[in-house]
């Protein structure tokens, strides 16, 4: 293993893009005390209101944490839930110079009630058509500009079939950073499962897989998984497959080695933003080392860390490293 010291010290050297469906998380935390006497549901006193940066920008925001230099690519909203979303990104370092403001759109906002440290209903206001050619042609030329100015070293694609990771800017994207030479990793949804082709890491989760291949994957053991990749890499023509496994850990095959990384007991409080945080942490390692083995052990521990923690919470670097010295 490495000297995980220098390991996150050259994340600060990463720069990383961020494309897909950047959103707001609102938190409403109260406490219950009573029945509403008009339905049979709990009355729920609010204590306090919160906002949280989700989707996309949750994997920009463990970008930023762990010291990369990160600029987001995205179309939000011309509305009051779109200027405190980029207002928490500016305070958080992350450059929104590749957001567009529409007024043809609502910025996504997922409102959580929180009673009892649990959460007890969940309100969406969001806008999931995909993007127009007009607005897929002004982010293109937002994200060619970036890679040949910028030079990052990783593009991250985060979906979240909202409508902003249309097929074309998929395409487009990746043909753009295969030109660069820009690591591309990606977190997929079953509408653009496929239009992925030549990127470098693909990371669903079981579930998605099964619905993307049409597969019945009763027992997820390396063996199945192995083929799994097979079938993937036929299709995709990707360099690593980085399948999320839930409490059974993470697999991940680069063509020459495969391996399941089992999970490490934790006390899960919320699974909330966990994937934002697994692809932002191994597209940050795989960047630094090339070493698909590597990214999926620390990775692994950074997605079972959030998961202790209640809502969409970005990675203490500190705490990460104390545990990547620990376990590995």
């Amino acid at each position: 293993m490495p000297d995980f010291s220098k390991l996150f010290a050259a994340f600060s050297g990463i720069k990383a893009g961020v494309l897909g469906d950047i959103m707001l998380d609102t938190y409403l935390w109260g406490h219950v005390e009573r029945i509403s006497p008009e339905a049979p549901v709990p009355v729920v006193t609010l204590d306090r209101r919160e906002h949280r940066i989700g989707g996309a920008g949750n994997v920009a925001l463990n970008l930023a944490s762990l010291g990369a230099r990160v600029t987001s690519f995205s179309v939000i909203g011309r509305d009051a839930d779109g200027e405190a979303l980029e207002l928490l990104l500016a305070e958080n370092g992350i450059n929104t110079s590749g957001h567009l403001g529409s007024t043809a759109r609502i910025t996504t906002n997922k409102a959580r009630v929180m009673g009892r440290n649990q959460q007890m209903l969940r309100l969406d206001s969001e806008t999931t058509r995909d993007l127009t050619v007009g607005e897929e042609d002004e982010l293109l030329r937002r994200i060619r500009a970036y890679l040949e100015s910028e030079k990052p070293q990783v593009m991250i694609f985060e979906d979240y079939n909202k409508g902003v990771l249309t097929d074309r800017l998929i395409r487009e994207t990746v043909a753009l950073c295969r030109e660069q030479g820009v690591i591309t990793a990606v977190d997929p949804k079953r509408k653009n499962f496929f239009s992925y082709e030549g990127v470098t890491i693909f990371k669903p989760n079981l579930k998605e897989v099964r619905e993307g291949l049409h597969v019945l994957l009763e027992e997820a053991g390396l063996t199945a998984l192995e083929l799994i990749h097979g079938q993937l890499a036929e299709r995709l023509k990707h360099a690593i497959s980085f399948i999320t496994l839930s409490e059974k850990g993470v697999f991940f095959c680069d063509g020459s080695r495969a391996a399941i990384v089992p999970s490490h007991v934790r006390n899960i409080a919320d699974v909330s933003g966990a994937g934002d945080t697994v692809i932002a942490v191994a597209s940050l390692v795989y960047a630094v080392t090339r070493d698909a083995g590597l990214m999926a052990e620390v990775a692994n521990i950074a997605g079972g860390l959030v998961c202790e923690e209640v809502g969409t919470v970005a990675i203490s670097r500190e705490r990460l490293l104390a545990e990547c010295g620990e376990l590995l």
